[in-house]
Protein backbone atom coordinates (compact mmCIF):
# COMPACT_ATOMS: atom_id res chain seq x y z
CA UNK A 1 0.00 0.00 0.00
CA UNK A 2 1.27 3.48 -0.86
CA UNK A 3 2.85 5.40 2.02
CA UNK A 4 0.94 8.37 3.41
CA UNK A 5 2.66 11.63 2.51
CA UNK A 6 3.12 14.31 5.16
CA UNK A 7 3.85 18.01 4.65
CA UNK A 8 5.67 19.70 7.52
CA UNK A 9 5.22 23.40 8.27
CA UNK A 10 8.29 24.28 10.34
CA UNK A 11 11.64 22.58 10.92
CA UNK A 12 12.42 24.08 14.31
CA UNK A 13 12.78 22.19 17.58
CA UNK A 14 9.56 20.16 17.31
CA UNK A 15 9.78 19.84 13.54
CA UNK A 16 13.27 18.35 13.85
CA UNK A 17 12.05 16.01 16.56
CA UNK A 18 9.19 14.90 14.33
CA UNK A 19 11.57 14.09 11.45
CA UNK A 20 13.84 12.14 13.82
CA UNK A 21 11.05 10.12 15.41
CA UNK A 22 9.40 9.26 12.07
CA UNK A 23 12.73 8.11 10.64
CA UNK A 24 14.06 6.24 13.67
CA UNK A 25 10.81 4.41 14.41
CA UNK A 26 9.61 4.02 10.81
CA UNK A 27 9.21 0.25 11.01
CA UNK A 28 7.33 0.29 14.31
CA UNK A 29 5.14 3.16 13.13
CA UNK A 30 4.22 1.28 9.96
CA UNK A 31 3.27 -1.77 12.03
CA UNK A 32 0.95 0.39 14.13
CA UNK A 33 -0.50 2.53 11.34
CA UNK A 34 -0.85 -0.19 8.72
CA UNK A 35 0.93 2.01 6.16
CA UNK A 36 4.24 3.77 5.85
CA UNK A 37 4.42 7.47 6.71
CA UNK A 38 6.85 9.67 4.80
CA UNK A 39 7.60 13.40 4.91
CA UNK A 40 7.33 14.65 1.33
CA UNK A 41 7.99 18.35 1.89
CA UNK A 42 8.95 20.65 4.75
CA UNK A 43 9.32 24.40 5.12
CA UNK A 44 12.14 26.29 6.79
CA UNK A 45 13.28 29.90 6.80
CA UNK A 46 16.75 28.78 5.67
CA UNK A 47 16.74 25.57 3.62
CA UNK A 48 20.54 25.50 3.38
CA UNK A 49 21.11 25.52 7.14
CA UNK A 50 23.02 22.55 8.58
CA UNK A 51 20.76 20.41 10.78
CA UNK A 52 21.29 17.66 13.32
CA UNK A 53 18.68 15.43 11.65
CA UNK A 54 18.53 13.85 8.21
CA UNK A 55 16.50 15.74 5.59
CA UNK A 56 17.58 13.65 2.61
CA UNK A 57 14.56 12.64 0.55
CA UNK A 58 12.53 15.59 1.88
CA UNK A 59 11.78 18.49 -0.44
CA UNK A 60 12.70 21.70 1.43
CA UNK A 61 10.97 24.99 0.69
CA UNK A 62 10.71 28.47 2.11
CA UNK A 63 7.11 28.74 0.88
CA UNK A 64 4.48 27.31 3.27
CA UNK A 65 1.85 27.46 0.50
CA UNK A 66 3.89 24.80 -1.30
CA UNK A 67 3.07 22.42 1.57
CA UNK A 68 -0.66 23.06 1.94
CA UNK A 69 -1.16 22.97 -1.85
CA UNK A 70 1.14 20.00 -2.54
CA UNK A 71 -0.84 17.46 -4.62
CA UNK A 72 0.71 14.40 -2.93
CA UNK A 73 0.43 15.57 0.68
CA UNK A 74 -2.33 13.84 2.66
CA UNK A 75 -1.56 15.29 6.11
CA UNK A 76 -0.27 18.79 6.91
CA UNK A 77 1.62 19.12 10.21
CA UNK A 78 1.62 22.72 11.45
CA UNK A 79 4.52 23.56 13.78
CA UNK A 80 5.19 27.24 13.04
CA UNK A 81 3.28 28.65 16.03
CA UNK A 82 1.45 31.95 16.25
CA UNK A 83 -2.10 32.43 15.08
CA UNK A 84 -2.25 34.63 11.98
CA UNK A 85 -0.20 32.78 9.36
CA UNK A 86 -0.91 29.44 11.00
CA UNK A 87 -4.69 29.98 10.80
CA UNK A 88 -4.51 30.92 7.13
CA UNK A 89 -2.41 27.87 6.31
CA UNK A 90 -4.51 25.44 8.33
CA UNK A 91 -7.74 26.71 6.76
CA UNK A 92 -6.19 26.42 3.29
CA UNK A 93 -5.07 22.86 4.00
CA UNK A 94 -8.60 21.96 5.14
CA UNK A 95 -10.11 23.63 2.06
CA UNK A 96 -7.79 21.43 -0.02
CA UNK A 97 -9.18 18.33 1.70
CA UNK A 98 -6.03 17.63 3.71
CA UNK A 99 -5.99 16.41 7.30
CA UNK A 100 -4.16 18.60 9.82
CA UNK A 101 -2.00 17.86 12.86
CA UNK A 102 -0.91 20.81 14.99
CA UNK A 103 1.01 21.49 18.21
CA UNK A 104 -0.30 25.07 18.30
CA UNK A 105 -2.27 25.62 21.52
CA UNK A 106 -2.94 29.32 20.86
CA UNK A 107 -4.36 28.50 17.44
CA UNK A 108 -6.74 25.86 18.82
CA UNK A 109 -7.74 27.84 21.93
CA UNK A 110 -8.54 30.99 19.93
CA UNK A 111 -9.72 29.65 16.57
CA UNK A 112 -10.54 25.99 17.19
CA UNK A 113 -14.31 26.43 16.85
CA UNK A 114 -13.86 27.89 13.37
CA UNK A 115 -11.24 25.31 12.38
CA UNK A 116 -13.28 22.30 13.54
CA UNK A 117 -16.40 23.54 11.75
CA UNK A 118 -14.45 23.83 8.50
CA UNK A 119 -12.90 20.39 9.02
CA UNK A 120 -16.32 18.87 9.72
CA UNK A 121 -17.70 20.35 6.50
CA UNK A 122 -14.78 18.96 4.46
CA UNK A 123 -14.76 15.57 6.20
CA UNK A 124 -11.14 15.88 7.39
CA UNK A 125 -9.51 15.48 10.79
CA UNK A 126 -7.69 18.07 12.87
CA UNK A 127 -5.56 16.46 15.60
CA UNK A 128 -3.89 18.48 18.36
CA UNK A 129 -2.57 16.19 21.09
CA UNK A 130 0.78 18.01 21.15
CA UNK A 131 -0.94 21.33 21.88
CA UNK A 132 -1.40 20.45 25.57
CA UNK A 133 1.28 19.12 27.94
CA UNK A 134 3.82 18.11 25.30
CA UNK A 135 4.32 14.36 25.24
CA UNK A 136 1.61 13.51 27.80
CA UNK A 137 -1.36 11.95 25.92
CA UNK A 138 -3.85 13.94 27.97
CA UNK A 139 -6.18 14.89 25.09
CA UNK A 140 -6.68 11.25 24.13
CA UNK A 141 -7.04 10.23 27.78
CA UNK A 142 -9.85 12.73 28.47
CA UNK A 143 -11.53 12.51 25.07
CA UNK A 144 -11.44 8.73 24.68
CA UNK A 145 -10.06 6.91 27.72
CA UNK A 146 -12.45 8.68 30.12
CA UNK A 147 -15.42 8.98 27.75
CA UNK A 148 -17.61 6.85 30.04
CA UNK A 149 -17.28 9.42 32.82
CA UNK A 150 -18.86 12.67 33.80
CA UNK A 151 -15.70 14.69 34.34
CA UNK A 152 -16.11 16.58 37.62
CA UNK A 153 -12.91 18.65 37.62
CA UNK A 154 -9.36 18.80 36.35
CA UNK A 155 -6.26 20.62 37.56
CA UNK A 156 -2.95 20.80 35.76
CA UNK A 157 0.63 21.98 35.97
CA UNK A 158 0.72 22.69 32.25
CA UNK A 159 3.58 25.15 31.92
CA UNK A 160 7.08 23.89 32.67
CA UNK A 161 8.69 27.32 32.98
CA UNK A 162 6.42 28.42 35.81
CA UNK A 163 6.83 25.08 37.55
CA UNK A 164 10.62 25.32 37.30
CA UNK A 165 10.58 28.80 38.84
CA UNK A 166 8.37 27.81 41.79
CA UNK A 167 10.40 24.64 42.37
CA UNK A 168 13.68 26.59 42.49
CA UNK A 169 12.18 29.20 44.79
CA UNK A 170 11.20 26.41 47.19
CA UNK A 171 14.36 24.31 46.97
CA UNK A 172 16.90 27.14 47.04
CA UNK A 173 15.06 29.92 48.86
CA UNK A 174 15.54 32.13 45.80
CA UNK A 175 13.60 35.20 44.75
CA UNK A 176 11.36 35.14 41.68
CA UNK A 177 13.51 37.52 39.62
CA UNK A 178 16.70 35.51 40.23
CA UNK A 179 15.10 32.21 39.24
CA UNK A 180 13.50 33.75 36.16
CA UNK A 181 16.94 34.93 35.02
CA UNK A 182 18.28 31.41 35.58
CA UNK A 183 15.39 29.90 33.61
CA UNK A 184 16.18 32.25 30.73
CA UNK A 185 19.87 31.29 30.87
CA UNK A 186 18.95 27.59 30.73
CA UNK A 187 16.55 28.12 27.84
CA UNK A 188 13.43 27.23 29.83
CA UNK A 189 12.09 30.79 29.56
CA UNK A 190 11.98 33.10 26.56
CA UNK A 191 13.65 36.52 26.53
CA UNK A 192 10.09 37.82 26.93
CA UNK A 193 8.64 35.36 29.46
CA UNK A 194 5.16 36.94 29.63
CA UNK A 195 3.26 34.02 28.09
CA UNK A 196 4.74 31.61 30.63
CA UNK A 197 4.92 33.52 33.91
CA UNK A 198 1.62 35.40 33.41
CA UNK A 199 -0.27 32.16 32.74
CA UNK A 200 -1.32 32.87 29.14
CA UNK A 201 0.29 29.69 27.80
CA UNK A 202 -1.41 27.63 30.50
CA UNK A 203 -4.74 29.37 29.79
CA UNK A 204 -4.55 28.29 26.13
CA UNK A 205 -4.06 24.70 27.23
CA UNK A 206 -6.71 24.80 29.95
CA UNK A 207 -9.25 26.19 27.49
CA UNK A 208 -8.71 23.13 25.29
CA UNK A 209 -8.85 20.65 28.18
CA UNK A 210 -12.03 22.16 29.62
CA UNK A 211 -13.78 22.06 26.26
CA UNK A 212 -12.99 18.36 25.86
CA UNK A 213 -13.81 17.53 29.47
CA UNK A 214 -17.17 19.32 29.65
CA UNK A 215 -18.37 19.46 26.06
CA UNK A 216 -18.41 23.25 25.77
CA UNK A 217 -17.15 25.46 22.92
CA UNK A 218 -13.60 26.81 23.19
CA UNK A 219 -13.75 30.10 25.13
CA UNK A 220 -10.23 31.35 25.78
CA UNK A 221 -11.41 34.92 26.29
CA UNK A 222 -13.35 33.83 29.40
CA UNK A 223 -10.42 32.14 31.14
CA UNK A 224 -9.28 33.97 34.30
CA UNK A 225 -5.50 34.31 34.18
CA UNK A 226 -3.08 35.35 36.94
CA UNK A 227 0.71 35.08 36.93
CA UNK A 228 3.30 34.13 39.53
CA UNK A 229 5.40 37.31 39.58
CA UNK A 230 3.96 38.44 42.93
CA UNK A 231 4.85 35.18 44.74
CA UNK A 232 7.69 35.75 47.23
CA UNK A 233 10.09 33.27 48.78
CA UNK A 234 8.38 34.07 52.10
CA UNK A 235 5.05 32.85 50.66
CA UNK A 236 6.75 29.65 49.50
CA UNK A 237 8.28 29.14 52.97
CA UNK A 238 5.00 29.84 54.80
CA UNK A 239 3.20 27.40 52.50
CA UNK A 240 5.73 24.70 53.39
CA UNK A 241 5.35 25.48 57.08
CA UNK A 242 1.59 24.98 56.76
CA UNK A 243 1.95 21.71 54.82
CA UNK A 244 1.30 23.08 51.33
CA UNK A 245 3.13 23.66 48.04
CA UNK A 246 2.51 26.53 45.65
CA UNK A 247 1.94 25.51 42.02
CA UNK A 248 0.83 27.52 39.00
CA UNK A 249 -2.32 25.55 38.24
CA UNK A 250 -4.94 25.54 35.55
CA UNK A 251 -8.21 24.55 37.21
CA UNK A 252 -11.55 23.76 35.59
CA UNK A 253 -14.56 22.45 37.48
CA UNK A 254 -18.17 21.76 36.55
CA UNK A 255 -20.63 23.33 39.01
CA UNK A 256 -24.42 23.74 39.10
CA UNK A 257 -23.98 27.31 37.86
CA UNK A 258 -21.42 26.71 35.13
CA UNK A 259 -17.80 25.83 34.43
CA UNK A 260 -14.85 27.34 36.28
CA UNK A 261 -11.96 28.23 33.98
CA UNK A 262 -8.99 29.72 35.81
CA UNK A 263 -5.18 29.82 35.87
CA UNK A 264 -3.43 31.17 38.98
CA UNK A 265 -0.91 30.33 41.72
CA UNK A 266 -2.52 27.70 43.94
CA UNK A 267 -1.62 26.18 47.28
CA UNK A 268 -2.21 22.43 47.40
CA UNK A 269 -1.48 19.92 50.18
CA UNK A 270 2.09 18.65 49.94
CA UNK A 271 0.89 15.03 50.25
CA UNK A 272 -0.87 15.21 46.87
CA UNK A 273 1.12 13.56 44.09
CA UNK A 274 0.70 16.60 41.86
CA UNK A 275 2.25 18.79 44.57
CA UNK A 276 5.48 16.82 44.08
CA UNK A 277 5.77 17.42 40.34
CA UNK A 278 8.92 19.52 40.12
CA UNK A 279 11.15 21.29 37.63
CA UNK A 280 9.94 21.60 34.05
CA UNK A 281 7.69 18.54 34.23
CA UNK A 282 3.93 18.72 33.62
CA UNK A 283 1.06 16.83 35.23
CA UNK A 284 -2.73 16.84 34.92
CA UNK A 285 -5.11 15.50 37.57
CA UNK A 286 -8.58 14.55 36.27
CA UNK A 287 -11.51 13.47 38.44
CA UNK A 288 -14.24 11.38 36.78
CA UNK A 289 -17.38 10.19 38.52
CA UNK A 290 -16.74 6.53 37.66
CA UNK A 291 -12.96 6.26 37.65
CA UNK A 292 -12.16 8.71 40.47
CA UNK A 293 -8.97 10.79 40.37
CA UNK A 294 -6.41 9.98 37.66
CA UNK A 295 -2.99 11.57 37.21
CA UNK A 296 -1.03 12.03 33.97
CA UNK A 297 2.64 12.98 34.26
CA UNK A 298 5.47 13.59 31.83
CA UNK A 299 7.53 16.02 29.79
CA UNK A 300 5.52 19.07 28.81
CA UNK A 301 7.90 20.30 26.12
CA UNK A 302 11.04 19.41 24.21
CA UNK A 303 11.81 18.18 20.72
CA UNK A 304 11.06 14.47 20.97
CA UNK A 305 8.47 14.46 23.78
CA UNK A 306 6.33 16.85 21.73
CA UNK A 307 7.16 14.98 18.52
CA UNK A 308 5.89 11.83 20.24
CA UNK A 309 2.44 13.40 20.39
CA UNK A 310 2.66 14.86 16.88
CA UNK A 311 3.57 11.51 15.31
CA UNK A 312 0.91 9.70 17.36
CA UNK A 313 -1.66 12.09 15.89
CA UNK A 314 -0.38 11.40 12.38
CA UNK A 315 -0.74 7.66 13.06
CA UNK A 316 -4.31 8.20 14.25
CA UNK A 317 -5.10 10.09 11.05
CA UNK A 318 -3.59 7.35 8.90
CA UNK A 319 -5.60 4.66 10.70
CA UNK A 320 -8.91 6.33 9.84
CA UNK A 321 -8.16 7.78 6.41
CA UNK A 322 -10.79 5.53 4.84
CA UNK A 323 -13.30 5.70 7.70
CA UNK A 324 -16.65 7.41 7.34
CA UNK A 325 -16.15 10.95 8.75
CA UNK A 326 -19.36 10.58 10.76
CA UNK A 327 -17.83 7.68 12.69
CA UNK A 328 -14.58 9.36 13.74
CA UNK A 329 -13.83 10.55 17.26
CA UNK A 330 -15.22 14.12 17.50
CA UNK A 331 -12.62 16.89 17.70
CA UNK A 332 -13.91 18.12 21.08
CA UNK A 333 -14.97 14.68 22.39
CA UNK A 334 -18.70 15.39 22.04
CA UNK A 335 -20.65 15.34 18.79
CA UNK A 336 -20.57 18.83 17.23
CA UNK A 337 -24.35 19.29 17.56
CA UNK A 338 -24.26 18.17 21.22
CA UNK A 339 -21.95 20.81 22.69
CA UNK A 340 -23.37 22.38 25.85
CA UNK A 341 -24.21 26.03 26.44
CA UNK A 342 -23.10 25.68 30.08
CA UNK A 343 -21.64 29.11 30.87
CA UNK A 344 -18.10 29.86 32.01
CA UNK A 345 -18.31 31.43 35.48
CA UNK A 346 -17.06 34.91 36.26
CA UNK A 347 -14.16 34.71 38.71
CA UNK A 348 -16.24 36.46 41.35
CA UNK A 349 -18.63 33.50 41.39
CA UNK A 350 -15.91 30.88 41.92
CA UNK A 351 -15.67 29.26 45.35
CA UNK A 352 -12.29 28.31 46.78
CA UNK A 353 -10.26 28.53 49.98
CA UNK A 354 -7.57 31.19 50.45
CA UNK A 355 -4.13 31.92 51.85
CA UNK A 356 -3.83 35.57 52.90
CA UNK A 357 -0.61 37.32 53.94
CA UNK A 358 -0.64 40.85 55.29
CA UNK A 359 1.80 43.20 56.96
CA UNK A 360 0.25 44.70 60.11
CA UNK A 361 1.43 47.07 62.81
CA UNK A 362 2.68 45.19 65.87
CA UNK A 363 0.12 46.47 68.37
CA UNK A 364 -2.96 45.15 70.20
CA UNK A 365 -6.31 44.97 68.42
CA UNK A 366 -5.05 44.58 64.86
CA UNK A 367 -5.89 40.90 64.56
CA UNK A 368 -9.28 41.52 66.11
CA UNK A 369 -10.02 44.11 63.40
CA UNK A 370 -8.96 41.70 60.64
CA UNK A 371 -10.92 38.73 61.99
CA UNK A 372 -13.95 40.96 62.51
CA UNK A 373 -13.91 41.92 58.83
CA UNK A 374 -13.58 38.28 57.76
CA UNK A 375 -16.35 37.21 60.12
CA UNK A 376 -18.61 39.97 58.85
CA UNK A 377 -18.15 38.59 55.33
CA UNK A 378 -19.02 35.03 56.49
CA UNK A 379 -15.42 33.94 55.88
CA UNK A 380 -14.37 31.18 58.25
CA UNK A 381 -10.71 30.95 59.34
CA UNK A 382 -9.02 27.55 59.27
CA UNK A 383 -5.57 28.56 60.55
CA UNK A 384 -3.58 31.68 61.45
CA UNK A 385 0.11 32.40 61.93
CA UNK A 386 1.68 35.58 63.31
CA UNK A 387 5.42 35.84 62.75
CA UNK A 388 7.78 37.65 65.11
CA UNK A 389 8.76 41.12 63.86
CA UNK A 390 12.26 41.43 62.45
CA UNK A 391 14.66 43.48 64.53
CA UNK A 392 13.93 47.18 64.11
CA UNK A 393 10.64 46.59 62.30
CA UNK A 394 7.28 47.74 63.59
CA UNK A 395 5.19 45.43 61.39
CA UNK A 396 4.60 41.69 61.52
CA UNK A 397 3.54 39.19 58.88
CA UNK A 398 0.15 37.63 59.53
CA UNK A 399 -0.82 34.52 57.56
CA UNK A 400 -4.43 33.34 57.42
CA UNK A 401 -5.94 30.25 55.80
CA UNK A 402 -9.68 30.40 55.16
CA UNK A 403 -12.38 27.90 54.32
CA UNK A 404 -14.08 28.01 50.90
CA UNK A 405 -15.91 31.20 50.04
CA UNK A 406 -17.04 33.04 46.91
CA UNK A 407 -14.30 35.15 45.37
CA UNK A 408 -16.53 38.24 45.31
CA UNK A 409 -16.94 38.05 49.10
CA UNK A 410 -13.20 37.67 49.54
CA UNK A 411 -12.54 40.65 47.26
CA UNK A 412 -14.76 42.84 49.44
CA UNK A 413 -13.10 41.62 52.64
CA UNK A 414 -9.58 42.21 51.29
CA UNK A 415 -10.51 45.76 50.25
CA UNK A 416 -11.71 46.48 53.81
CA UNK A 417 -8.60 44.93 55.37
CA UNK A 418 -6.30 46.98 53.12
CA UNK A 419 -8.20 50.12 54.18
CA UNK A 420 -7.24 49.59 57.84
CA UNK A 421 -4.67 52.12 59.08
CA UNK A 422 -2.91 49.27 60.90
CA UNK A 423 -2.36 47.23 57.70
CA UNK A 424 0.53 48.23 55.45
CA UNK A 425 0.40 47.74 51.68
CA UNK A 426 -1.60 45.16 49.80
CA UNK A 427 -2.82 41.78 51.03
CA UNK A 428 -1.22 38.85 49.21
CA UNK A 429 -3.88 36.33 48.18
CA UNK A 430 -3.19 32.79 46.95
CA UNK A 431 -6.08 30.46 46.23
CA UNK A 432 -6.06 27.08 47.92
CA UNK A 433 -7.38 23.79 46.53
CA UNK A 434 -7.51 20.47 48.38
CA UNK A 435 -7.77 18.45 45.12
CA UNK A 436 -9.09 15.45 47.03
CA UNK A 437 -11.32 12.72 45.69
Amino acid sequence: MKPVKVGLLGLGTVGGGTVSVLQRNAEEIQRRAGRGIEIAIATARDVSKARSFDTSGIELSTDPQAVVNHPEVDVVVELIGGTDAALELVMQAIANGKHVVTANKALIAKHGNEIFTAAQDKGVMVAFEAAVAGGIPIIKAVREGLSANNIEWLAGIINGTGNFILTEMRDNGSDFADVLAEAQRLGYAEADPTFDVEGIDAAHKLTILASIAFGIPLQFDKCYTEGIGHITREDVEYAEELGYRIKHLGVSRRTDKGVELRVHPTMIPERRLIANVDGVMNAVLVKGDAVGPTLYYGAGAGAEPTASAVVADVIDVVRVLTADPENRVPHLAFQPDALSDLPVLEMGDVETAYYLRLEANDKPGVLADVTSILGGADISIEAMLQKEPAEGQETVSVIILTHRIREAQMNDAIAKIEALDSVQGQVTRIRLEALDA
